[in-house]
């Protein structure tokens, strides 16, 4: 039997997910975590980028988040999303449209620009984008 930790994760807009995973993996404030049953307490922030969820039965869940808070107790993680989108609800030309606008922003020398937000633009255009290619990577094999 598959060791499981409890997993919850819920924005604005409601509950996402709510079950049982054998392992969580996603983007934290200092790089990528890969979360299993009876891992130590930890409170950080997620950066915007993919969830990965592997289910007790093998199977895959993706999505994207922007960033948010996640929680982890030994039998029981949480995250606390800004915003998620399942993979196929993600626009990938308003993604690549952010993040060319964003692009152009930073290249810019204008000091109207406010950087550090254009930069959190940038972030999560390219996470969506990244979404997407694990989403066409996943049905390929």
């Amino acid at each position: 039997m598959v060791k499981t930790v409890k997993l919850d994760i819920v924005s604005p807009e409601g509950e996402i997910f709510a079950g049982e995973a054998a392992a969580l993996f996603v983007k934290g404030a200092e790089g990528e975590l890969g979360l299993y049953p009876g891992h130590l307490q930890l409170l950080t922030r997620i950066a915007p980028g993919a969830v990965r969820i592997l289910k007790a039965d093998g199977h895959e869940e993706l999505l994207y988040v922007s960033g948010g808070i996640l929680e982890v107790q030994p039998h029981h993680i949480s995250i606390l999303a800004d915003s998620v989108e399942r993979p196929q609800d993600v626009n990938e030309a308003a993604a690549l449209e952010a993040k060319q606008a964003a692009e152009k922003l930073l290249s810019a020398k204008d000091g109207s620009v406010d950087y550090r937000k254009t930069q959190q633009d940038l972030a999560e255009a390219i996470a969506k984008l990244r979404v997407l290619e694990l989403m066409r990577l996943r049905k390929k094999h």
